[in-house]
């Protein structure tokens, strides 16, 4: 939550010439809710299997650039299908920066309750280690979204030619 997902996101999809699906937008879509309507009625568990199903299905399409939840990527089911049939891109934030992205929104549900600086914390200590196995890492800078995205364009690139001509571990 407030790395830059989105607006990084869109422009990284300009840049590529490829669609943007903001997953969240999709399982608001599918359920004809609001994420903190889904977390408040059903709940996180609930939320976190719709958020798979959805994830599943959006991965099933052509190349786009697809901005997944904070959430997603922890799950050991969808991370496997990234991990198959994507390039994860974690744009890496410094506590200070996601606090100060992150104040006064009130469609955070995770951050609805309590001290945000200590869940921001606290998620940042059980997912970030997660995260660190994304193919591409980027810092979260200042920096406009469209530098930041020209970055990640440049870091897939580099990481797609890099899969492309070293043989995989399996192959004879």
């Amino acid at each position: 939550m407030g790395a830059g997902k989105t607006c990084v996101g869109r422009c990284l999809a300009k840049l590529a010439g490829v669609p943007f699906v903001d997953a969240d937008a999709e399982i608001e879509a599918a359920a004809r809710l609001s994420i903190s309507e889904i977390f408040a009625t059903y709940g996180e568990a609930e939320f976190r299997a719709t958020e798979r199903r959805v994830m599943a299905r959006l991965l099933e399409r052509p190349p786009l650039v697809l901005a997944a939840g904070g959430g997603a990527f922890m799950a050991d089911e969808t991370r496997a299908l990234i991990a198959r049939r994507a390039v994860s891109v974690w744009l890496r934030a410094d506590l200070e920066t996601l606090v100060a992205r992150t104040a006064g929104r009130s469609h955070r549900p995770l951050l609805n309750s309590g001290d945000a600086r200590a869940t921001l914390a606290a998620l940042m200590e059980r997912r970030y280690p997660v995260y660190a196995t994304a193919d591409v890492t980027l810092d979260a800078t200042d920096e406009p979204p469209l530098a930041t995205a020209r970055r990640a364009f440049d870091a897939v690139r580099r990481h797609l030619a890099h899969s492309l001509s070293c043989p995989s571990e399996s192959s004879p």
